[in-house]
């Protein structure tokens, strides 16, 4: 890895989940959450970012999206599921991402919103082409993901050092 490459970051809500009598960490997939995680799946393969870890909240609608959205992948990355991701805060998750190690290139982060979409907006000081207006018009759908970039460490993430590459959801 040359250092002067930049690292990419995907921020990614889980999908549409269901609303049973169950506690809120363990609600599962609605069909059409689990419809769009695949779907969500292939747009993150689209992207050919090679990812090396998967950072993932432990509830349960987040870990079905993943196990869905991975199976789209070329490359499974290794895959940490994290407490401290659900109903985490942007400053929150940017400690969670700030421990990564030097040598994972390229992540993901699947997580819940509102925590998800402010880190999305507190960390890109800039935004290449309309990725930052179809994210302000569409809000953060269920099964959205961006992906960012950044310079330097994992350590040296904080609000405003990285750029918005790209925002994709699914239609509704």
């Amino acid at each position: 890895m040359s250092s002067a490459e930049p690292r990419r970051i995907v921020l990614f809500r889980h999908a549409k989940a269901d609303w049973p009598q169950v506690a809120d960490h363990e609600r599962p997939l609605a069909d059409r959450g689990r419809k769009d995680a695949a779907v969500a799946g292939r747009k993150l393969a689209d992207t050919g970012i090679a990812l090396d870890l998967a950072l993932c909240s432990t509830a349960t609608r987040t870990r079905e999206t993943w196990k869905l959205a991975v199976q789209e992948l070329p490359h499974r990355p290794k895959t940490i599921y994290e407490e401290r991701i659900y109903d985490a805060s942007p400053g929150e998750l940017i400690a969670v991402v700030n421990e990564t190690p030097d040598d994972v290139q390229n992540m993901v982060l699947i997580g819940h919103n509102p925590g998800i979409h402010g880190l999305a907006e507190v960390l890109a000081g800039a935004a290449e082409d309309e990725a930052a207006e179809r994210m302000g018009r569409r809000g953060f759908p269920a099964a959205g993901f961006v992906v960012l970039s950044l310079d330097g460490s994992w350590k040296s993430l904080e609000p405003g050092t990285a750029t918005l590459l790209d925002f994709w959801a699914p239609s509704e």
